[in-house]
């Protein structure tokens, strides 16, 4: 189905290694490698193009290291290899802080991902971190064992979440950083008696935007503490009417903190050799030529991310191409987020209507992976269908505008304070109204070249100017230090 087979899984593992070499050059440093290419479902074969790729960066880094070797003889040789200054890291003040993170679960979702990413920005400033974790699984898991690993090399110390240890770090903790809504029934199961005393130095992030999140059993303390860190300004007024009007009880002072691109995923996204070399690639695995025109969507499985509405509008927008009988390239759907091991009855149902209206050709499911770059680097336009109150941010938007792609998203949630409608991408309405709005979208962006181009570079230039790494972490020390500050004035943290 969609050209999901044990053809696709050989040349994915034939293909390993290159993308781990194109990913590792890179890569400044091994955080994003570590996480995401062990858990890689689209990987590269070698090919004369990475040999000498390679030899280019072994040739340039060996001059490199040829002019270090003869020193300098004169004033122009001293300027010319003169290095500016670093610029200070804005979380430098939280050298020697004690931080402890409380995560929900240990998962592939955002989440726990984000809050890992905030972990190693810590780390990387010499703050002590430690982490625990409130639900485990009853058995082994192998993603939540590589997960904490990858932790312990970076120096992040991992607790048990219901451990006298835990109990101890969050007493004596400078700062305790709580990750979602649901995290919060950590507060009572283990800290019990000690929660009032903790509760002022608590900043509670919060990503969650479905309904059923609005439960007093989480959230009956976040009036309490010192602070609640939400993504995006549609959500946080959705956060505080929803627990006034439902829960009758009140925010905490509450700060928006939009989310930026990591360093390693700018880096491959400004790499043109490096994004060359993956598109053919994961085009020849898809059986996609070059000229084809890619729509993908990249998400989690499952009926609020919106997969099977998209199938539907790219269903109706072929049956508008042969109808107005437009001259464009063959387009193509592929949905990335697949989980071909343990399918589920959503994902049976847009498989079914794949072959219900007989476009296996046209349509490529792709199993669920944090390598990203590979995928961006491949499609055209990115979609971003996420249904009912939207995304609270949607990360993967952002990503896709730094490789230049242009956005066909749903008009709510984060979504509408990253896309600018008309300018970085096009947005159209959540539900079964949008299909039609989303069809013709998609037909406009393939039928006018220069406009999705225009529309890839302007969302470039928007991640460039607000949505990167330094930013998120400007945003974020802002927020950590009035926190700090609130916890030091009160007498019991």
């Amino acid at each position: 189905m969609g050209k999901q087979s044990s053809a696709w899984i050989s040349a994915q593992q034939k293909k390993r290694w290159l993308l781990m070499v194109l990913i590792f050059l890179s890569l400044s440093t091994a955080m994003a490698f570590l996480i995401r290419s062990t858990f890689d479902s689209c990987t590269a074969t070698s090919s004369n193009n990475v040999g000498h790729f390679v030899q280019q960066k072994r040739e340039k880094h060996k001059e490199e290291e040829e002019e270090e070797e003869e020193g300098v003889s004169s004033d122009n040789q001293v300027n010319r290899n003169a290095q500016p200054p670093p610029t200070p890291n804005p979380l430098d003040f939280m050298k020697s802080k004690l931080v402890l993170l409380v995560s929900h679960e240990l998962s592939l979702s955002g989440g726990p991902l984000l809050l890992m990413e905030l972990a190693f920005l810590l780390r990387g400033v010499g703050a002590e971190v430690v982490w625990v974790t409130n639900q485990r699984p009853s058995q082994p898991d192998d993603v939540m064992y590589s997960l904490e690993h990858k932790m312990l090399d970076r120096g992040v110390q991992v607790f048990s979440a219901k451990g006298q240890e835990a109990i101890n770090t969050a007493l004596k903790a400078d700062l305790v950083i709580l990750n979602t809504a649901v995290a919060g029934k950590w507060l009572d199961a283990v800290l019990k008696e000690h929660v009032s005393h903790v509760l002022p130095k608590f900043l509670w992030w919060i990503h969650e935007m479905r309904g059923h999140y609005f439960n007093l059993e989480y959230v009956k303390h976040l009036p309490f503490v010192a602070g609640a860190m939400i993504d995006s300004h549609t959500t946080a007024n959705y956060w505080k009417n929803r627990t006034q009007e439902r829960l009758g009880i009140k925010m905490p002072e509450t700060y928006v903190v939009h989310l930026g691109n990591s360093k390693e995923l700018m880096e491959v996204a400004e790499n043109g050799v490096a994004k060359r070399v993956l598109r053919d690639h994961v085009r020849e695995s898809l059986g996609v030529r070059n000229e084809d025109l890619v729509f993908a969507l990249i998400n989690s499985v499952s009926r609020g991310k919106g997969q099977d509405l998209f199938l539907r509008s790219f269903h109706e927008s072929l049956q508008l191409i042969q109808r107005r009988k437009l001259q464009v390239p063959s387009i193509h759907a592929v949905i990335v987020g697949s989980d071909m091991n343990a399918q589920t009855k959503f994902e049976t149902e847009l498989r079914n209507f794949v072959i219900e209206k007989n476009i296996q050709d046209r349509v490529h499911f792709v199993n669920k992976t944090l390598t990203v770059s590979p995928y961006l680097a491949s499609i055209d336009v990115l979609v971003q269908n996420s249904q009912a109150r939207g995304e609270c941010f949607g990360r993967i938007t952002i990503e896709a505008m730094a490789f230049q792609l242009p956005v066909l998203g749903t008009a709510a949630g984060g979504t509408m304070e990253i896309v600018v409608n008309g300018t970085t991408g096009l947005l159209h309405p959540v539900g079964k109204e949008g299909i039609t709005s989303l069809a013709n979208n998609i037909v406009q962006l393939a039928t006018h070249v220069e406009k999705r181009l225009t529309m890839g570079k302007k969302g470039y230039e928007r991640v460039k100017e607000r949505f990167l790494e330094h930013h998120m972490a400007e945003r974020i020390a802002l927020v950590l230090k009035e926190v700090l500050q609130k916890a030091k004035r009160h007498p019991h943290s």
